[in-house]
């Protein structure tokens, strides 16, 4: 069965995106438990971050803050210092970013992180920081030996952070264009080799309207398992009455 585009009439007025976001993550996790070999465990992460946003700066000065002397607590009184207004003080956001992933992890090597699946969801894609937050979480794990695969069906935003962990990485996948598309799927690892280390990846564009791609699944530098997107979207769908 074909991608739905879950942002737009038909199927937004049937399900909200987050329904099929939050689903999709524990099928996976169904999925893969008949799949793993022994000795490998999967879980489930989701949390909708804050939608609370504030884009107007405000600034506040304390003055009690000011002309700061400590000279109590039975010690020496050292001289009276006055605190500088601060460089910055502006009121901002607390990161608190969109997380929907599958974290497969070696229950024998004390619960070692091993592969991470990230379902992309529109505020990972809405502002440049938010997309950053994203490239730096996928980077930091690649280079920590984790395998991370990019699943991203947002239809509402056309950004590409699969090339844009890429760029970060200093790469470039030529397969995506020269217009990167805004729905793919991507696997990404780093094969370390004696001192020398290999950028792999497995990349495909989305479609609405077609099947989705089988990923590989790598659990070790030579143990692979293969990440049947399609089976578990279907099943996700059907959990929801998505037809």
């Amino acid at each position: 069965m074909p991608l739905r585009d879950h942002f737009r009439p038909p199927v937004s007025r049937q399900v909200s995106w987050e329904e099929i976001h939050g689903g999709w993550p524990m099928v996976i996790v169904q999925q893969l438990k008949k799949q793993l070999p022994p000795g490998f465990v999967s879980g489930l992460k989701v949390h909708s971050g804050s939608q609370i946003e504030i884009d107007i700066a405000a600034y506040e000065r304390d003055d009690a803050l000011r002309g700061f002397s400590d000279s109590g607590g039975g010690g020496v009184a050292t001289a009276s210092w006055t605190l500088a207004e601060p460089s910055v003080a502006v009121e901002t956001e607390i990161a608190d970013d969109d997380e929907y992933e599958v974290r497969i992890y070696d229950a024998e090597r004390e619960r070692t992180l091993v592969a991470v699946i990230e379902l992309v969801s529109p505020a990972n894609k809405d502002r440049p920081q938010k997309r950053n937050a994203f490239v730096g979480k996928c980077a930091a794990l690649l280079r920590a030996g984790v395998a991370v695969s990019i699943v991203d069906v947002v239809t509402t935003r056309q950004f590409n952070l699969y090339t844009e962990l890429m760029a970060f990485l200093g790469q470039a996948d030529p397969t995506m264009g020269a217009e990167p598309p805004g729905i793919y799927a991507a696997s990404c690892r780093w094969l370390l080799r004696g001192e020398r280390a290999t950028l792999q990846t497995w990349s495909h564009v989305l479609a609405v309207g077609q099947p989705l791609p089988t990923l590989p699944l790598w659990l070790t530098p030579v143990r692979v398992i293969p990440l049947d997107l399609e089976q578990s979207y279907e099943k996700a769908c059907d959990d929801l009455s998505i037809r």
